[in-house]
């Protein structure tokens, strides 16, 4: 198991390091803008010629990263779940442009979105499972939801713009 060190970094963020079997250092800088910095460095005392090196990525491109070296072990155990027919599992991370920014949740079975669960609301480093109706959401939030494809879709829709996008089915007859 590896050893990781996590230091808070007043008004950054979080920064977790470990050290590898061959004695490199490496460390992701999570910022509270949801961005993250993938860091290399060697400390000055170990006399060894290895350069800093930072790369910053972008919250999408941190979780195909984290996927593409073997995810966690979080995220294989949702990868099980997520295998299951029918049964998404997805984030919303909340922008300041976003409809939902400064809303409460809300009931959206209210607003013809049924059989979609806010699992929960994850506010820097701390989850709020199963959160009410009323719970307001705030830019910088991940909602964690679960339901059909087509529901996480929907609520996805309806957390941007305000909006709830009507299915067509391509059943119906023509004219209903």
């Amino acid at each position: 198991m590896v050893d990781v060190r996590r230091v808070k970094l007043p008004g950054v963020g979080v920064l977790h390091t470990f050290v590898t079997d061959d004695g490199g250092k490496c460390g992701v800088i999570t910022h509270r803008s949801g961005h993250s910095d993938l860091i290399t460095f060697a400390d000055q005392e170990d006399g060894s010629d290895s350069h800093k090196v930072s790369l910053r990525l972008s919250e999408d491109e941190a979780h195909t990263l984290a996927e593409l070296l073997g995810g966690t072990r979080i995220t294989e155990s949702l990868d099980k779940l997520d295998q299951i027919p029918g049964l998404s599992i997805d984030w919303f991370t909340v922008d300041y442009d976003d409809y939902i920014a400064g809303q409460q949740l809300g009931n959206l079975a209210s607003r013809g979105v049924v059989g979609l669960t806010v699992v929960a609301v994850v506010r820097g480093d701390s989850a709020n499972p199963a959160p009410s109706d009323d719970f307001k959401v705030f830019p910088g939030d991940t909602l964690v939801v679960a339901g059909s494809p087509e529901k996480v879709a929907k609520a996805f829709s309806f957390y941007r713009t305000g909006d709830i996008v009507k299915a067509t089915s391509v059943d119906s007859p023509p004219g209903g």
